[in-house]
């Protein structure tokens, strides 16, 4: 009978640790259940309005929007010169023989003879010229009502005639004329002398050497010079 008994114990031991654990896992579904219900600690009402508001609003009112910073401006980059000329017009075109005549003030005469003769766009051209320019105390010492008379459209080759006779198809400087006689765009020679004096063409003396223009030199003379055949 001790021998049964004995063998029985085990059993209502396990019956009894079996019946606590089972208690336990009972007790804890209430608990699980009041998790998900009753005791929920952030039910959803919490999500709503007027609970879901930034702190520091007034209930039903939309929160403040904090503006972004202003944006610098985007700098400006200045236009550049351009490097090229114009359209229509030649690199230099504002240094050439006649552009520098006009701008000279000693060379309005030469500069309305050319422009009548119909000569701008030629000395315009890329050369190299040589020009011996009278100036307007030049065209002044010719014969009364002389220089009128060649302005006038009927005697235009005779202008043409006389102002190509001061023109030489070569660039060439004060220091590098060489005595004698030198042809001209005319198609005659000029005769040229050097001196300690200076340079004398004809009978014209250079007054003003070396007008450097981007095709051509001037030399300005204090006469005007006829071709030998007039």
């Amino acid at each position: 009978m001790m021998k049964k008994h004995t063998q029985s114990n085990p059993c209502k031991r396990l019956v009894t640790l079996l019946g606590i654990v089972g208690a336990s896992l009972a007790a804890s579904f209430p608990l699980v259940a009041q998790g998900q219900g009753v005791l929920n600690p952030r039910p959803s009402i919490f999500n709503e309005p007027p609970y879901n508001r930034t702190p520091g609003t007034t209930p039903g009112t939309t929160p403040p929007v904090t503006p972004a910073p202003p944006t610098a401006p985007a700098p400006v980059t200045p236009p550049t010169a351009p490097t090229t000329p114009p359209q229509g017009e030649t690199p230099g075109a504002a240094n050439n023989i006649v552009a520098l005549a006009a701008a000279n003030s000693s060379f309005r005469t030469l500069t309305t003879a050319l422009q009548a003769a119909g000569l701008t766009e030629t000395l315009s051209g890329a050369g190299p010229f040589t020009v011996f320019a009278p100036t307007d105390e030049a065209f002044a010492a010719l014969p009364q009502d002389a220089l009128q008379e060649l302005l006038r459209p009927e005697n235009r080759q005779l202008l043409v005639q006389i102002l190509t006779y001061h023109v030489v198809p070569a660039r060439v400087q004060s220091n590098q004329l060489q005595p004698g006689e030198v042809k001209t765009i005319e198609g005659e020679a000029v005769n040229v002398k050097t001196s300690a004096d200076g340079v004398t063409v004809n009978d014209a003396r250079v007054v003003q050497p070396d007008i450097e223009a981007s095709n051509g030199i001037i030399h300005a003379i204090d006469r005007v010079l006829l071709p030998p055949s007039l």
